[in-house]
């Protein structure tokens, strides 16, 4: 109830603000943009399936209800576009979700068959069967957007850009989707009509979870100069389509292990996600040593992310970092991740297994099972979403891999990660762990998550993780989450 109270509160609030606030374009636009609502009326645009979702409240269109699309009919343009920018202000409450399609036609029932769609979801995670992961902002199937940079309950302008073979997606001005269609896109199955050509606009309701409110909206047709040649590389092109495939399968491209090293900076990082197709997750270094070591540092670390289509993520370093940080700072974050590359020995010397100077191995096998208790112990006692660099070997030793890994290790491993629900990440860097390890950890039913953990301005594109993924059969559900507030480690686990 409180929950309800406050959203009916924010409501009032935000169509006092519609009132109150001049539109931003004029109806017949300013430098060109041209308006497709008229503010009063569903005139000019004809719905499909359960009519009723659509209705005009204070000047906006509101979606709300059962499944339905409401398609653009008339007049601007005759309702057929090729290049174009469409803007339109939007604002979702919980657990709404909705869309907003181009390039389409009117089909009576079911979804548009044409065109591409672009996601609008902030909170909404579906069923358990079916867990709706793609946030605001995907061009749905072929570059998904997993971390939202808009929130509910607040307005924000998505602008989709169209141009020849170009399709790019911002959110209050930042892009989140910078996609190059290439001549033979991968489209299958429900997914063969997502391809540029040309159509109208539609707008999506998308259940009863939520409404969505939409004003302002808004185009500026481009011209057309035909569709250009390609000039990236066929290996650039064919890796784009590999990532292409991944989406329309359903695999949520993160890379959880992203940090902002060597010079690498902020925008850089996002260009790059853009470019590849795959989401970042930026990690700060945080524990006795490393460059955040208090509550302070860290909501300095969270805020310079805030706003942006990233996930926050707390890299925990050394054993620490428990009591480093305090817990209201720690849940901010969207997740946390450590590894077991430093600790104390038995002789009580810090080790930092991947500085050769900081390693001390007496006899392989003991070192082996040192080792290993070491690991269950930080997945049974801290309070961490992810294990990362996991199965890392010093440089002394690595060559031995498959030998020094023995199914016992492994199985060990493997079972305290699922005992503590703790996924286990696929080091796209070191490459590890090895197949066998992840297919014995899916078979016991680990939660698995992708990082890069780069060391300077490269990120690599996940080669090593997609690989596995492929070689193991990954699907969404053996992939890691980010667990809502209340569900985090922090909240759940009893810290030692």
């Amino acid at each position: 109830m409180k929950k309800l109270a406050f959203e009916l509160l924010s409501i009032c609030l935000l169509l006092t603000v519609v009132h109150s606030s001049p539109a931003k374009e004029s109806a017949a636009g300013s430098e060109g943009w041209i308006s497709l609502f008229d503010g009063s009326t569903l005139a000019g645009w004809k719905a499909n399936g359960n009519t009723k979702t659509f209705s005009v409240r204070d000047g906006m269109i509101v979606a709300e209800g059962p499944r339905s699309h409401l398609f653009y009919a008339d007049p601007a343009g005759n309702h057929d576009f090729t290049n174009f920018e469409l803007k339109a202000d939007v604002m979702t409450m919980s657990g709404a979700c909705s869309g907003i399609y181009f390039h389409t036609e009117y089909q009576q029932t079911s979804l548009p068959t044409k065109g591409y769609v672009v996601r609008i979801n902030n909170s909404y995670t579906g069923s358990a069967a079916n867990q709706e992961l793609r946030k605001t902002g995907s061009l749905c199937f072929v570059r998904d957007v997993f971390a939202s940079c808009v929130k509910d309950l607040e307005w924000f302008t998505i602008h989709i850009i169209v141009e020849d073979r170009r399709i790019q997606v911002k959110l209050d001005g930042k892009p989140v989707v910078d996609y190059i269609e290439p001549d033979e896109p991968v489209r299958a199955g429900s997914n063969e009509g997502k391809i540029l050509s040309h159509g109208t606009f539609a707008l999506q309701g998308f259940g009863e979870d939520g409404a969505v409110y939409f004003r302002n909206i808004r185009v500026k047709p481009l011209p057309s100069h035909g569709r250009p040649k390609d000039l990236r590389s066929k290996q650039k092109i064919e890796f784009q389509k590999r990532i292409t495939a991944f989406h329309a399968a359903d695999l949520p491209l993160i890379d959880y292990h992203v940090h902002l090293k060597g010079g690498l900076k902020l925008d850089e990082a996002l260009e790059q996600s853009r470019a590849a197709g795959i989401t970042y997750g930026i990690a700060e270094n945080c524990g006795l040593g490393f460059p955040v070591t208090n509550d302070e540092q860290l909501k300095q670390s969270f805020e310079r992310l805030e706003g942006r289509p990233v996930f926050k993520a707390m890299q925990a370093e050394g054993r620490e970092w428990v009591n480093m940080f305090s817990p209201e700072m720690i849940v901010k974050f969207d997740y946390v991740f450590s590894d077991a590359l430093t600790f104390h020995d038995k002789q009580g010397r810090r080790t930092r297994l991947w500085m050769p100077d900081e390693v001390h191995i007496d006899d392989e096998q003991e070192f082996m099972d040192m080792y290993v208790g070491k690991i269950v112990t930080i997945l049974e006692n801290e309070p961490i979403d992810i294990f990362v660099n996991p199965t890392f070997l010093p440089a002394v030793i690595a060559e031995r891999y498959d030998e020094l890994w023995t199914r016992q290790r492994m199985r060990k491993v493997i079972g305290a990660a699922v005992k503590s629900d703790v996924a286990i990440e696929i080091n796209a860097r070191y490459r590890i762990p090895s197949v066998k390890f992840i297919k014995m950890a899916k078979k016991a039913g680990a939660k698995f998550a992708f990082g890069t953990n780069n060391g300077g301005r490269d990120l690599g594109r996940l080669e090593y993780s997609l690989e596995v993924a492929e070689k193991c059969g990954l699907t969404k559900d053996n992939m890691f989450v980010p667990k809502p507030y209340g569900k985090k480690p922090i909240q759940t686990k009893k810290r030692p």
